[in-house]
């Protein structure tokens, strides 16, 4: 029921209970029973909106950061990604495989903004060896949702 659960609440988390229930042929209590308890073992993590910023008025930018590292001795990557999580602009924070060690994640109002985070405070971290950023310049898809589909008018053309 777990797995079907949260297939289901990962699309949608804001479907109603009696219709997660009915949609799993669970009951209710054994449903939010079965929620709660992943909510306490931190399976479920958070229940987040997405958010399509170009349709506000609100200014953000978005950036993708490689960041490469050397880990430290005795503590591999762990110490230094929450150094780097505790930051309040990062959004994410991938340790990847590859050419570079982390992918940082963060948005700010300016590129400038992103651009001082950097040089001020990842780029002059103990470890950090270099960084390369990428502003995202138009989101398409995000989080399985796609953005700005427009409708195709799929009726053929008829000409007297």
């Amino acid at each position: 029921m777990r797995e079907k659960i949260l297939t289901v609440i990962e699309k949608n988390s804001r479907i109603d209970l009696a219709d997660l229930a009915k949609l799993l042929g669970e009951s209710e209590i054994d449903v939010a029973n079965e929620i709660a308890d992943m909510e306490k073992e931190h399976v479920i993590c958070g229940y987040h909106t997405l958010i399509n910023w170009d349709k506000t008025g609100t200014e953000k930018v978005s950036a993708l950061i490689e960041v490469k590292v050397t880990p430290q001795r005795g503590m591999g990557f762990d110490r230094l990604a929450e150094r780097i999580y505790r930051y309040s602009e990062v959004e994410a924070l991938y340790l990847m495989s590859g050419a570079y060690d982390f992918t940082v994640i963060l948005e700010g109002k300016t590129m400038r903004e992103v651009a001082m985070f950097v040089s001020d405070k990842l780029a002059p971290l103990d470890s950090v060896q270099s960084t390369a950023t990428h502003f995202v310049l138009k989101k398409y898809k995000d989080h399985g949702t796609v953005f700005d589909e427009t409708e195709h008018d799929e009726r053929q053309l008829i000409t007297p």
